[in-house]
């Protein structure tokens, strides 16, 4: 077997480092592609079913139009940004960020509400916990940010990364347990239930896809806690930023968006008929 040697892979890694231009740019194409997709979802299911105002659907593809669309910007205008006081930065980058998991948690939402329905349970008190813990979380982070205006970076960056593989843990255990729920109770439901296989492997799919993205995301951020030259920083390591950016934002984006592609139906149903019937949130 062919084998590269360490030298070779370490001057390899230290070249790609300065060739951030090219990287950041194919960054910033693909989250705009994604940014654009969510937003002609947005307007395609705006006007087929415009009477039901902001639903969960609606605010999933908005959201995504946010997240992408800034992350795409930053990476754009890097040369910028790099620029900009340390506090600035660390908005650009972790703020989105925290718009992501508010994105793909509103899933964990909308599937907690369908499961509580069909039990006959008010799902009231688990949005109020949503809202509250994503609050809480923005609060830390704005915390965090004022007070790095004296506290030393390197400090308030391992803070940062604490909370955020914290909150992405909590994340990926919140899509196994309802996705889990959901999907057995899917799996009850007769045969013939119209709509109910293909709702069980998109339950499944998303379930899968998202613990995963969450998890990695978890452990990526860890990682850069503990180890000074391998920072998720936005303007360091440019591989280190496309693998990181590729496999917990850029690729289940792009599966959860095309898994739920289809539009609701223009009549108005049950929520439980609509998630069996629908294929999306």
């Amino acid at each position: 077997m062919l084998s590269l040697p360490p030298s070779l892979i370490s001057s390899w890694w230290h070249d790609a480092a300065q060739s951030k231009t090219w990287i950041f740019t194919v960054l910033g194409g693909a989250y705009t592609a994604i940014s654009l997709w969510a937003l002609v979802q947005l307007i395609r299911i705006e006007r087929r079913v415009p009477e039901y105002g902001w639903t969960i659907q609606k605010l999933f593809h908005l959201l995504n139009f946010v997240v992408n669309g800034v992350r795409a910007i930053v990476f754009y205008l890097w040369i910028r940004v790099s620029s900009l006081p340390l506090v600035v930065q660390s908005i650009l980058v972790d703020l989105p960020g925290l718009l992501f998991f508010t994105t793909y948690t509103l899933l964990i939402l909308f599937w907690a509400d369908i499961y509580h329905q069909a039990r006959s349970i008010t799902a009231e008190r688990f949005r109020t916990v949503f809202v509250a813990i994503n609050v809480c979380v923005y609060v830390i982070q704005l915390i965090l940010w004022i007070v790095s205006l004296w506290i030393p970076k390197v400090a308030e960056k391992v803070l940062s990364t604490i909370l955020f593989s914290a909150i992405s843990l909590a994340a990926a255990i919140g899509f196994l347990l309802y996705g889990g729920r959901l999907y057995c109770m899917l799996r009850r439901f007769p045969v013939e239930s119209k709509g109910r296989e293909k709702k069980i492997r998109e339950v499944g799919a998303v379930t899968g896809i998202c613990s995963i993205c969450f998890v990695i995301r978890s452990v990526f951020v860890a990682f850069s806690a503990i180890s000074k030259s391998n920072s998720l920083d936005v303007t360091d390591h440019p591989i280190l930023n496309a693998i990181y950016y590729g496999a917990v934002e850029i690729l289940p984006s792009v599966l959860v968006l095309f898994t739920l592609r289809k539009l609701p139906p223009k009549r108005p149903q049950p929520l439980l008929h609509f998630a069996l019937d629908a294929g999306s949130p």
